[in-house]
């Protein structure tokens, strides 16, 4: 590769890091280019990205990105995966792992925060920005649905009373 196309790459991907909240490290042993393009398309859904690129090139684009505390952690075949969700790529690719081995979670980073594997799995588990904004959906709507069910109730009432008494006085 050219130095030319080294600082494209790294420049490339320091500007998918700094729009990041979460950046997960893992190494993997021997992925298949077909299982790197699965993981990528599940990412993807998920509105994260995955890079596998060199160490060196990974160390450099974390400079300048509030992610520089994990450059300790790239030895070996690594791969980055980054999400601007908190949780998105944490779960994907704990879920992917768990279904193979190859992948092994080392570090991550949220925030300004380096946190470790243990911690990533916990955030993996976490919902997920568009899972919380429908509970929080739900919880505005819930109470409007209550009042109009507490309103609509004595007004059924009443027109059952008058309907009673219209029966009544037809009758008689």
């Amino acid at each position: 590769m050219l130095k030319a196309q080294k600082i494209v790459k790294v420049d490339e991907m320091a500007t998918a890091l700094k729009g990041s909240e979460l950046v997960v490290v893992a190494n993997h042993n021997a992925l298949t280019v077909a299982e790197i393009s699965s993981l990528r398309r599940r990412l993807k859904k998920a509105d994260a990205g995955l890079r596998v690129t060199k160490n060196r090139l990974a160390k450099r684009s974390l400079n300048g990105t509030k992610f520089v505390g994990l450059t300790d952690y790239f030895s070996g075949p690594t791969l980055i995966a980054y999400s601007a969700d908190p949780v998105a790529a944490a779960k994907e690719l704990v879920e992917f792992a768990k279904g193979n081995e190859k992948i092994k979670i080392v570090a991550g980073g949220f925030g300004e925060k380096v946190i470790d594997a243990a911690a990533v799995n916990a955030l993996a588990k976490l919902p997920g920005i568009n899972e919380l904004r429908a509970q929080l959906l739900g919880l505005f709507n819930e109470p409007s649905r209550r009042l109009a069910s507490v309103l609509q109730a004595p007004v059924g009432q009443l027109a059952r009373v008058i309907k009673a008494r219209v029966d009544q006085q037809q009758s008689s």
